[in-house]
């Protein structure tokens, strides 16, 4: 490391005011902080000192997505290999699984990257460290059977529209992996519904319907049991069937202090609440799945770890993040149970959350501001 941190400053000269390659600062920038910890540090004025940057907060973040990624490239070819009917062994099905995400992630990642430097070097600025994370969300969310050119658009749209025309990393309002999954969803349907997008290869007398699909139709009886449905033996996107993988991010995230736990705790108490509500109510068939039952299926528990905590898009205030992370889950269930035509209600209520959050943090400051004035008006009289 010694002499690659030596080559780094040999030739770093060359990228900084006045150098031959100037213009290509912010990108010489961007691969020596992602090889090694920037020595800057704060001079004067205020600033908040913490042994966690960015690049710390980042990588945490793709550190607890391992565990899904990993069950979700296997599941990718069990599910193949189940279809057909075949039993191959364990690194078969690895390498399948692998043939049908690696790429996903790769065209993520390229065209991503690829904007982000380009910005960078337009307005000067440092490359951030955001889409780390979004270029692993981003394949997750997605069908294994997605054209690849899909997945360049929806990253494209997702990074341009959703993150850099409000000014890049940290000034997004919406969540950049979701309105990627947004736009694919709106955009071509198609490849977000039936029974052939959800598994790579299937075999045409072999239903390849997920549980929500099956619940959505009427088809209660094809619902899987509660198990498979945690372990995530079942047809999906490639990061979001396995509960139990989930549950080892959130693990991830919470011990690190990166993950809000107000926001997981309170979504899958709303999410629960408004699935007893529905027992209760009892309507339909639909409503009358266990409320356990609906946190396992789905989305759900991916949206509640991964994307509802996101710092940038989330509330900011202790009791807003309460607040957001109750509604989320209410609503991740009414859309569901109530709108068969988006079964997948953990998108769009995270989504039409990240818009409320700021309102939510402004009537808390607001309360707070009003609770103090009237305790200072209390006590001088």
């Amino acid at each position: 490391m010694k002499a690659l941190r030596n080559y780094v400053d040999k030739i770093k000269p060359h990228f900084e005011k006045g150098g031959r390659f100037e213009k290509l600062h912010s990108t010489f920038d961007a691969f020596e902080t992602f090889l090694f910890v920037p020595n800057k540090v704060t001079r004067r004025g205020s600033h908040i000192r913490d042994a966690i940057d960015m690049k710390r907060t980042m990588s945490v973040v793709v550190l607890a997505m391992i565990p899904a990624l990993l069950f979700g490239v296997w599941n990718v070819g069990y599910q193949h290999y189940n279809a057909l009917g075949e039993i191959p062994h364990f690194w078969d099905i690895v390498a399948y699984g692998l043939m049908k995400v690696l790429p996903i992630i790769v065209v993520s990642y390229v065209t991503g990257l690829a904007i982000e430097f380009a910005f960078a070097q337009v307005r000067g600025h440092e490359v951030n460290e955001g889409f780390l994370v979004s270029g692993m969300l981003i394949p997750l969310v997605l069908p294994p059977d997605i054209p690849l050119w899909m997945v360049a658009a929806a990253t494209a749209f997702a990074v341009i529209l959703g993150k850099e025309v409000f000014g890049g990393t940290g000034m997004n309002i919406l969540n950049p992996a979701l309105t990627a999954r947004a736009f694919l969803f709106f955009a071509y349907p198609a490849h977000f519904s039936g029974d052939q997008v959800w598994i790579a290869g299937k075999a045409d007398t072999y239903s390849g319907a997920t549980p929500l699909a099956n619940a959505a139709s009427g088809e209660m009886e094809a619902i899987p049991d509660f198990w498979d449905m945690f372990f995530g033996f079942i047809p999906g996107s490639i990061g979001e069937t396995s509960t139990l993988a989930i549950m080892l991010g959130a693990a991830v995230l919470l011990a690190t202090g990166v993950g809000s736990a107000r926001i997981m705790f309170t979504a899958l108490l709303g999410g629960y609440l408004m699935g007893l509500l529905f027992n209760l109510w009892g309507a339909n068939e639909y409503m009358m799945i266990p409320a356990h039952q609906h946190l396992v299926m789905g989305g759900f528990a991916f949206g509640v770890v991964y994307m509802a905590t996101d710092p940038v898009t989330a509330t900011q205030t202790n009791k807003g993040k309460i607040i957001y992370g109750f509604l989320i889950g209410l609503l991740a269930m009414l859309i569901r149970v109530f709108n068969p035509a988006y079964p997948e209600g953990i998108m769009l209520a995270i989504l039409f959350m990240n818009v409320m959050a700021p309102l939510i943090d402004y009537y808390v400051v607001r309360a707070n501001v009003k609770y103090r004035l009237k305790r200072a008006q209390a006590q001088t009289t």
